[in-house]
């Protein structure tokens, strides 16, 4: 890589989210730092493993470090008129967790709002709500479950979070 430093300015989003997001503004062309990134991920001494498809660069930690709650770094490299870049990027697990995730919260909103109609029928024909109302109740409480524990496994992925990024800020 070019030993000469770069100007740049980093953007991060809130720490609330689930799937953190940055974007830096780079002073090099796109296809340097593409060139940049396929070369260092096909290198053997590179401990991390990826690919760059397009103008996305994908970055995974090692097989041997991998867990559950393993994150990915996604990055997509824009070039602007000027002649700049603009990188962006997004912390997230890994593809199949994330639908898994996603399949889960899905299940648990479609059953929200059938228990929500079940409830309106019961209530209709004067039949015991118990159930309906049961399940209106707990079905939010799932969902707020399933947030902390995308939390708690974001926090058991920071410190890959952060090695990905180190080797990111390295390599650009």
């Amino acid at each position: 890589m070019n030993n000469k430093k770069q100007l740049s300015i980093e953007k991060r989003n809130s720490e609330l989210f689930l799937r953190p997001r940055f974007s830096i503004l780079l002073e090099k062309n796109q296809q340097q730092l593409l060139n940049g990134f396929s070369e260092v991920l096909k290198s053997d001494k590179n401990t991390f493993r990826g690919s760059v498809v397009d103008n996305h660069v994908f970055i995974s930690v090692s097989k041997k470090d991998e867990n559950f709650w393993s994150p990915q770094l996604h990055l997509e490299i824009l070039e602007n008129e000027d002649n700049s870049t603009e990188l962006k990027g997004l912390f997230g697990p890994k593809p199949q967790v994330w639908t898994l995730f996603m399949f889960v919260h899905f299940i648990i909103a479609i059953s929200f709002l059938g228990f929500c109609v079940l409830l309106y029928t019961k209530m209709s024909l004067k039949e015991p709500l118990v159930f309906p109302l049961i399940m209106i109740i707990v079905l939010p409480l799932i969902w707020i479950l399933l947030y902390f524990l995308g939390k708690i496994g974001k926090d058991t992925g920071k410190l890959q979070m952060k090695k990905l990024h180190e080797f990111m800020m390295a390599n650009i």
